[in-house]
């Protein structure tokens, strides 16, 4: 027979308060997973609830269940993992195998390598000296026997071209 319905409530409130750190540091101990370990409580504290009538809620032994059923919990837990195949979703693949392989990388590397083999080549000499090398303006216009204003010019003319010719090969 249950007691009174405010008795009960009491008694688990007591129970919860008394006994819900140490449940919940059991099962995160078990589990290894701060969400789980949280629903174990849960779970254990309404299987009190519900077996209030049953149980001396007081006593030690009463604690010794709860830990009981939390056990019993998380090994249901590992046998319903154990049955069922992890899954893995598509983001967390493809942000895996961007991590783990430069193809995409490497493909726009070759993207532009080709679209500056197709530019002139006092275009290409001027974007390599500057981006490729990492000169300044002055130092790519002595290396390339230039002026620093053909320098400037030529990099800005030679970077339209090469938006112009990467532009069309996203087109094609």
């Amino acid at each position: 027979m249950l007691p009174p319905e405010e008795t009960t409530e009491a008694l688990i409130r007591a129970l919860y308060n008394d006994a819900a750190g140490p449940l919940f540091s059991f099962a995160l101990r078990l589990t290894g997973d701060r969400g789980r370990a949280e629903e174990v409580v849960q779970e254990a504290l309404v299987r009190a609830w519900r077996h209030a009538g049953h149980l001396d809620l007081g006593s030690d032994a009463t604690r010794g269940w709860l830990f009981t059923v939390a056990r019993n919990l998380v090994a249901d837990l590992w046998r319903s993992d154990a049955a069922r195949p992890v899954t893995i979703s598509d983001e967390r693949m493809l942000r895996a195998a961007s991590v783990a392989d430069g193809v995409e990388q490497a493909v726009q590397r070759w993207a532009l390598a080709d679209a500056l083999h197709q530019l002139k080549r006092e275009y290409r000499d001027v974007l390599i000296a500057i981006y490729y090398e990492g000169r300044t303006i002055a130092d790519a216009a002595a290396r390339l026997g230039l002026p620093s204003g053909t320098v400037k010019s030529r990099t800005h003319h030679a970077l339209r071209a090469l938006r112009h010719v990467l532009e069309g090969a996203e087109a094609a």
